[in-house]
């Protein structure tokens, strides 16, 4: 079972969040004050670890400013408990399969199968209606109990629970089935099919939510007595849970410790202990590679603090064997500290073997930025394969830059300078995907993971021309080359051309990119119908002025325009035959689109290339750029002025 997606309502800053979608690692991204934490604690309680924390107190996280208001409309029954959370899970195969066994596969959909959970603040927990069917689920109810022939077949024609239960209180057959089939109907007649399917096969199914935070960080050392007694009255401290978790990762015991008769097999134990978990966690720290954890077990010293005065002490120390000398874990750096009582705490409970979505808030924020990289190689290699997660964070290097779609932006406007006249929708807390919409302190954590990632493997100067993909940058080079070798303007080498991979990249490099305010960044992409909105948004969204968007349709007139279209249309049939072996005609293109791309797709499509070939927009680019030296006297003057006047409107914002 899945998370796919959640809305947050009436909780602390979020008034209303929007549905958002939820993947494997979702990235929830924003500024200080944004109300990332809110997101996560509101999604916390709807199904917590610990089933204490599961309440919503209106006092304490109604948004404050309406919660007089709220508070007498509640109490005077004018308006019900507000909702706080509604998340929709994707069952997965297992679940369907259990509830194919209960309501026989009749009952099913066609399609992928949701539950949807709600929680506000009557803290009573809400089933979404199943796309379930209610007449083959009771006849398969029915048909799985041992009943005489005759009662089974008056059950099968009848459709509703109701009727069902009236025929079964007439009957005289009494059995512990027939009681329990009763239960049942009673339960759908009463409540619905939904809830009795949660109650019977989903509830157990259904991930618990564990929320990390500073809060939880362990001290690294404590008294054993008092933990061994904190441990079996079930009444820990927050903190207690990463040291647990640490022990247990080592291989002890807390019992086997504190009862340990022999010094030798104490010794042995510990030396054991701290070797396992140098092996298993250390790999995740390349800040320093030669520290080793230790453990140190000793009577209490009167001078060893509060709580530790008397009994046995267990101590949690780092060793640096370049340095040959030892720490205590918990004088750590607050990083390292962070680092290692989630990493412990985690893997007690993947060792308990609990159904997990995890929920961390602003991790690795004392780390340093190569360290935050280990932390999300943790998340890739150790949390994703086995759990969901979401975590919140204003980091650069705590967002991957080869993911940019799991990133959920969150703002507040009200918090923003300037936002007095925002309407009742837009204040507080709200996620989005769309960059464009986002302000530039929430889209700081992308512009600096971007950047990061064009030091490392792009090309970026401080005036960009944005392009859709290497075949444009393969067609401007070649034809520039051309221009200026004539004498003429070819463009500037001043603008560092910067292709992004696709025309469905270009707005969220331009909202990066362009937020920037010592980078002059134009645009020069392909213009379609169906994208024109799009386009109008690069300058709607005020990233950049009108006249810095361009498309191939300014130049060539036409009412659609990719760059190919910049050519004549035998011109470019020359480049295509030439890299396909081909021999097509324009004659041979049946299809009137003004785009030769798309009247060559059509052809391919109805008569594919041999061989089983397929045509790429890069492939004629690079026959062009490879062969310019015998093409160049066939280019035309149309042409080439084309890519001249393109050129000299780039060179102007210059």
């Amino acid at each position: 079972m899945q998370l796919r997606k959640v809305r947050i309502q009436n909780f602390q800053s979020v008034m209303d969040s929007n549905e958002f979608d939820v993947g494997d690692v979702t990235c929830l991204v924003g500024k200080n004050e944004a109300g990332k934490t809110a997101i996560l604690k509101a999604l916390y309680r709807l199904n917590p670890l610990n089933p204490q924390d599961s309440d919503y107190d209106a006092t304490h996280n109604y948004p404050r400013r309406d919660f007089a208001l709220y508070e007498a409309e509640v109490a005077n029954d004018s308006r019900k408990p507000a909702n706080v959370v509604t998340a929709t899970f994707v069952l997965g195969e297992d679940d369907v399969r259990e509830i194919a066994t209960l309501l026989g596969k009749d009952s099913l959909p066609d399609h992928d199968l949701t539950l949807t959970l709600s929680r506000g603040y009557s803290n009573v927990l809400l089933i979404g209606q199943m796309d379930l069917q209610l007449e083959p689920a009771l006849r398969h109810l029915a048909s799985s109990c041992d009943l005489s022939e005759s009662l089974a077949t008056r059950l099968r024609q009848l459709s509703t629970a109701q009727a069902m239960l009236d025929l079964l209180q007439e009957s005289e057959e009494s059995t512990s089935e027939t009681e329990e089939l009763v239960g049942d109907l009673t339960t759908i007649h009463e409540k619905g099919l939904s809830l009795f399917v949660y109650r019977s096969v989903l509830k157990e199914r259904v991930p618990k939510f564990l929320y990390f935070d500073e809060y939880y960080q362990m001290k690294g050392q404590d008294n054993l007595d008092s933990l061994l007694e904190r441990t079996q009255s079930g009444a820990l401290e927050d903190s207690d849970h990463p040291l647990l978790g640490l022990i247990g990762l080592a291989g002890l015991r807390l019992e086997m410790v504190v009862d340990a008769d022999n010094t030798e097999t104490l010794i042995a134990r510990l030396e054991a202990a701290g070797n396992r978990l140098t092996q298993s966690v250390l790999k995740y720290w390349s800040q320093n590679s030669h520290l080793r954890m230790r453990f140190d077990i000793r009577e209490a010293r009167p001078q060893d603090g509060p709580g530790m005065d008397q009994g046995t002490n267990i101590w949690g120390r780092v060793e640096d064997t370049r340095h040959m000398v030892s720490t205590a874990l918990g004088t750590r750096s607050k990083g390292f500290v962070w680092f290692f009582s989630f990493l412990a705490w985690y893997d007690k409970l993947r060792r308990d073997g609990e159904n997990l979505i995890l929920l961390l808030d602003e991790p690795g924020l004392s780390l340093h930025g190569r360290a935050q990289a280990d932390l999300l190689a943790y998340f890739e290699q150790e949390l994703r394969p086995n759990h969901q997660l979401l975590y919140t964070t204003h980091s650069p290097f705590m967002v991957d830059p080869g993911h940019f779609d799991r990133v959920r932006i969150v703002q507040d406007l009200s918090i923003e300078v300037g936002s007095h006249n925002l309407s009742e929708e837009q204040q507080g807390t709200k996620v989005s995907t769309d960059v464009l919409e986002a302000t530039p302190d929430s889209l700081f954590p992308l512009q600096g993971a971007l950047g990061y990632e064009i030091h490392q493997s792009l090309f970026i100067g401080p005036n960009c021309l944005i392009v859709e993909g290497v075949s444009d940058l393969l067609y401007i080079q070649t034809l520039s080359g051309v221009l200026q070798k004539r004498g003429q303007r070819g463009l500037s080498p001043d603008w560092i051309v910067t292709p992004v991979g696709g025309a469905d990249k270009v707005p969220t490099f331009v909202a990066l990119i362009g937020a920037q305010h010592n980078l002059n960044v134009a645009v020069l992409i392909d213009f379609q119908k169906k994208g024109q909105q799009s386009i109008e948004n690069l300058y709607k969204s005020k990233l950049l002025k009108k006249q810095q968007v361009m498309t191939f349709a300014d130049f060539t007139g036409a009412s659609e325009s990719d760059i190919e279209d910049m050519f004549e249309p035998e011109f470019y049939l020359k480049l295509v035959n030439g890299e396909l072996n081909t021999s097509l005609k324009l004659s041979q293109l049946s299809s009137t689109h003004p785009r030769i791309l798309q009247r060559l797709e059509d052809r391919f499509e109805k008569r594919p290339l041999p061989k089983g070939a397929q045509f790429n927009h890069y492939r004629p680019a690079r026959y062009l750029s490879e062969s310019i030296g015998t093409l160049e006297e066939e280019l035309s003057d149309e042409t080439l002025d084309r890519f001249q006047r393109a050129f000299d409107a780039l060179n102007q914002l210059l």
